[in-house]
């Protein structure tokens, strides 16, 4: 048997002991999922910003096709022998306007459609099913980049005809104005971090035209006699899409800025 001082020997911790390595304890847990909610917040962060980026990036290269595959087929590309073909199945122009189509061309800049943010394609969107050339119109409202595709229909308006098909594409766009979706501190702070993004201040024009003239293509608004849309042969396309959410740590908004062209292979009719 062990003596009396042999156990009396054999000490434990003492109180001040456990709360002290409770306390260090309880430290080392607090800063691991300190860690750990930032690591999550700046991934749900990172995972939103690259959501927003890609659907912006879809966006764009499929306005960009749209554009390159506009004014097709041309009306010369049928044979007349058996009498012209119905006008839905042909496209008259690559860019369809409003008011006025086809016959009274208007001034860009006077158009209802085509504009700094409304746009109407023309163009056969499967040309191995052809039945009949089809609308597809893109158009900023707000912070959201609608899109729009029907049928085209001989002697119709294309603003009234696409206005009620409209779903959003795109969302989160700020080329119209930031304030729509900003206000107070949060918009100062956009204004202080993005200060080349909206030169003074002003709206970005999500499309930007260039026509076909006798002397070379040239910006619509200076093409004199031939700023209208049925010469049309490059649009270029700006957007500037912001993520949902801000950015964890600094708290700043994350948006990026996207560009592209699209060149109407049947620029002329």
């Amino acid at each position: 048997m062990r003596s009396a001082d042999s156990i009396r020997g054999q000490r434990g911790f003492s109180l001040i002991e456990m709360m002290i390595a409770t306390a260090i304890f309880l430290l080392l847990c607090g800063a691991a999922f300190t860690l750990l909610s930032l690591a999550q917040q700046r991934y749900q962060t990172e995972s939103q910003v690259l959501n927003s980026f890609q659907e912006g990036r879809f966006g764009m290269d499929e306005i960009v096709r749209d554009v390159n595959g506009s004014g097709f087929p041309p009306k010369n590309l049928f044979s007349f022998a058996s009498g012209p073909p119905p006008e839905n199945y042909y496209a008259s122009t690559p860019v369809a306007w409003a008011p006025g189509y086809p016959n009274a061309p208007c001034q860009i800049g006077t158009c209802t459609t085509p504009g700094d943010f409304d746009l109407i394609i023309e163009r056969d969107v499967d040309p191995w099913r052809h039945d009949g050339v089809e609308w597809t119109r893109y158009q900023l409202a707000g912070n959201i980049l609608s899109r729009s595709q029907t049928y085209k229909v001989a002697g119709a308006d294309p603003d009234a005809t696409t206005a009620p098909a409209f779903v959003p594409y795109v969302q989160n766009v700020m080329n119209n104005d930031p304030t729509l979706s900003l206000s107070g501190a949060d918009l100062t702070q956009f204004r202080a971090n993005f200060p080349n993004m909206f030169p003074g201040g002003n709206p970005v024009p999500v499309f930007s035209y260039t026509c076909f003239t006798p002397f070379g293509p040239q910006a619509c608004t200076a093409a004199g006699s031939y700023n209208s849309p049925e010469y049309i042969t490059d649009v270029e396309i700006t957007l500037i899409v912001m993520a949902p959410t801000k950015d964890a740590q600094s708290g700043i908004p994350r948006l990026t800025e996207l560009h592209g062209r699209g060149h109407s292979l049947n620029p002329v009719q």
